[in-house]
Parts: structure tokens; C-alpha cells; sequence
């Protein structure tokens, strides 16, 4: 996937034999969730308080257990309010990342399934 991010002028989507999105990469991995935040905590957060917190546009979402991912305009008071939630729980945030989403968020986004 990043292969193809980094060199195809079209990617096609495929899921169960039929065309679920096409278009460049740029256009496939851009719209109102294209920015995000990431981080490994321990599975099964409270993220109540957290979603309180922030603006309505942006949201949070425990991805795979132990995995959150915030998506929506993600500028340095998302970041300020996720370190203070982060802290208020107790919880370091690992690996925490902030950037857009790629070709495989966009796959397992439309297909619901790993890249095998």
C-alpha cells in the first residue's frame, strides 16, 4: 500500500469482486478525517470524557484493542487535550502520531478487512 501511495496516479478498491473506490491517492485519502492522531494505551479506555472534551468534529475511536485513533482537524489543542486526558487517566500515550490517513486506513475503512 504505501508502494502504491507513493507511486500509482490511480488506486482501484476492490472488495468481494466490486469496485468500492478509485481515484489518486491524494483523493482517496483526503476529506474531513484526513488528519489523525494515533496512539497504543491499554485495550478498553473509558473515551467518554475525552470526546466531552474535544469539538464534536473531531472523533475518537478505539481502532483494534489497545489502538486510538482521533480523526478530524488535529491541531495543537486536540494534542494539548489528549496529553491532559492522557494524564487524568493515567495512561502514557505510546507511539502517539499525528498525520493523515493512508491508502490501508482508507482499505480497512471501506472494506472492514486487514491487508492480508
Amino acid at each position: 500500500m504505501e508502494e502504491a501511495e507513493r507511486l500509482a496516479d490511480v488506486v482501484v478498491v476492490v472488495d468481494g469482486g466490486r469496485v468500492v473506490a478509485q481515484g489518486s491517492p491524494a483523493e482517496l485519502t483526503s476529506g474531513t478525517s484526513a488528519e489523525q492522531a494515533r496512539f497504543s494505551a491499554r485495550p478498553a479506555l473509558d473515551l467518554s470524557s475525552l470526546r466531552r472534551a474535544l469539538d464534536p468534529a473531531v472523533t475518537v475511536k478505539e481502532h483494534q484493542p489497545g489502538q486510538y485513533v482521533l480523526e478530524g482537524k488535529i491541531g495543537p489543542q486536540v494534542l494539548a487535550t489528549l496529553t491532559s486526558w492522557c494524564v487524568a487517566q493515567g495512561v502514557m500515550p505510546d507511539g502517539l502520531t499525528v498525520g493523515r490517513r493512508s491508502l490501508e486506513d482508507v482499505f480497512l475503512e471501506l472494506t472492514g478487512r486487514q491487508l492480508r
